[in-house]
């Protein structure tokens, strides 16, 4: 059987960190043991640009600098965790990834599209996520749950409600543009009726997978 790189994908406070966590559960009751890793992170450079990027304590950081910065992450990354763990036939759980660039800095701060994907082919060439799973909610439903977080916001939580609407708009594009690859999935449902409709999608993966 042969490795899928699966991503999760969102505005902050639609519960995927915990929808990761029910996953790669699931995957291990069907005995696979995945790989779960994060963007930005996944390797100890990347994880320092994460801290850069997000710690508002660091001052402003502008949008141009901001997409660089992440996508010399996921250079990182990819190069050392993601294109090697699917040489070996492994199951990648990741926790955003091109996806979050196009929705955060394209549709949320007005970074051009050309740019975005340029960085992409640099970054990661010929490399796609196999299902991308959206977990969707009202950006007024999420900024409530971000701000209950008071001062432990980092500097993308901190954002407004706005930012995350226009966020969201473009997840919603995507899913449009691309409905093989990607998902949506309601994330103001109950988490368990949420973990339910991810274990079907990964189901259905896994029995790809083995054809």
């Amino acid at each position: 059987m042969t490795g899928r790189f699966i991503t999760f994908e969102g505005v902050e406070g639609v519960g995927k960190s915990t929808q990761i966590a029910h996953a790669a559960e699931h995957l291990r009751s069907r005995g696979i043991e995945p790989l779960v890793t994060r963007e930005p992170g996944g390797t100890a450079l990347a994880e320092k640009l994460r801290v850069l990027v997000l710690d508002p304590l660091h001052g402003p950081v502008g949008a141009t600098a901001e997409l660089l910065i992440l996508f010399a992450a996921r250079a990182s990354h990819v190069a050392e965790v993601i294109r090697p763990a699917l040489a070996e036939g492994r199951w990648i759980l990741c926790d955003r990834f091109t996806d979050t660039s196009e929705a955060y800095q394209g549709g949320g701060r007005g970074v051009k599209p050309a740019w975005i994907r340029q960085l992409a082919e640099i970054a990661h060439p010929g490399l796609a996520p196999d299902l991308t799973l959206v977990f969707d909610a009202p950006a007024a439903v999420t900024h409530a749950r971000l701000s209950g977080r008071g001062a432990g916001q980092d500097r993308i939580e901190a954002e407004d409600a706005a930012f995350f609407e226009r966020v969201r708009t473009a997840y919603l594009a995507i899913a449009v543009r691309e409905p093989r690859r990607v998902r949506i999935i309601d994330a103001t449902l109950p988490a368990e009726a949420v973990a339910s409709e991810v274990a079907s999608l990964l189901d259905a993966a896994l029995a790809a997978a083995r054809h």
